[in-house]
């Protein structure tokens, strides 16, 4: 059985613990680094090419100075379990063998590892990082006080941390590279739709807002959105026969039909959900 190894504290204890197991469990061993394969659930999913190539020639000078962190495997060989960076490091110049600590852990171990790893020196941008939160969640079935404990950090962090995975994908790019921070993040997703939230974006990118303004923004557009879906209920009150309209143009197009009044106007909405599904309204719109 593997042993409790006090995740949340760091890496340390793992690397230089002094237990008398030998070098299958605790102390260093030098291994093929063909013989290791990358571990699929590493949170991090993008890596700097360059710090790669700088962190490679520090290597080629100086060697590996902390070993690798590694589990054995029933087929033979071992799967990585912290120090990705040193292993792609080594393998751009052709190290034959690499050091590392051979270690037993659980599946589970091997998951939080990876992602302690990663938060301790502050690698992973914040997707990555909610991202990793959620999988040992699913995975595993642990709660957000649960995961809190085990990275050590606090439960609302872990929680704030999770939302932005609610983000839209247009949105997520600029939290990647570093044009959003997490609190524009956090105000941005106090809005109530998704076009919103990428609008607000957008105008946050352009314009340079700060976390404040951005509050700001998002509570004058919520208060706005607000006053436009009351006044429109009204009109709808006052407008029974819009309802009968939708309900036979839902019925002739096969669709979702929208009405949106707007003084002696207002605008026909009329969904779509592919490119084939487009051309075919069309035709039956062109008749």
């Amino acid at each position: 059985m593997a042993k409790k190894s006090g995740l949340g504290k760091g890496l340390d204890a793992l690397f230089f613990d002094n237990d008398s197991e030998g070098k299958q469990d605790g102390g260093a061993m030098m291994v093929r680094l063909s013989e290791i394969e990358p571990n699929k659930a590493q949170p991090r999913k993008t890596f700097d090419e360059n710090a790669l190539a700088e962190l490679a020639d520090s290597i080629r000078e100086h060697g590996i100075i902390q070993p690798l962190l590694v589990r054995k495997l029933d087929s033979g060989g071992f799967q990585l379990v912290a120090g990705e960076r040193r292993w792609r490091a080594s393998r751009m110049i052709g190290l034959d063998e690499v050091p590392v600590v051979v270690k037993d852990l659980s599946d589970t171990e091997v998951m939080e590892l990876g992602l302690i790893e990663n938060l301790q020196r502050e690698d992973l941008n914040p997707l990555e990082e909610a991202a990793g939160y959620k999988e040992l969640m699913a995975t595993y079935g642990l709660t957000q006080d649960q995961v809190s404990k085990r990275v050590g950090k606090s439960r609302s962090a872990i929680a704030n941390s999770l939302r932005l995975l609610n983000l839209p994908d247009q949105v997520r790019p600029y939290l990647m590279n570093g044009q959003l921070s997490m609190g524009h993040a956090k105000a941005l997703l106090s809005l109530n739709n998704e076009l919103a939230i990428v609008s607000a974006a957008k105008e946050v990118v352009e314009k340079g807002l700060s976390v404040r303004e951005v509050e700001k923004l998002a509570s004058r557009k919520s208060a706005e959105s607000l006053e436009t879906q009351s006044v429109r209920k009204e009109r709808r009150k006052k407008d029974h026969y819009l309802d009968e309209m939708e309900i036979a143009m839902n019925e002739e197009l096969g669709r979702k039909v929208e009405i949106i009044p707007d003084g002696d106007g207002g605008m026909l909405k009329i969904a779509f959900y592919n490119k084939e599904d487009l051309a075919s309204l069309a035709e039956k719109l062109t008749k």
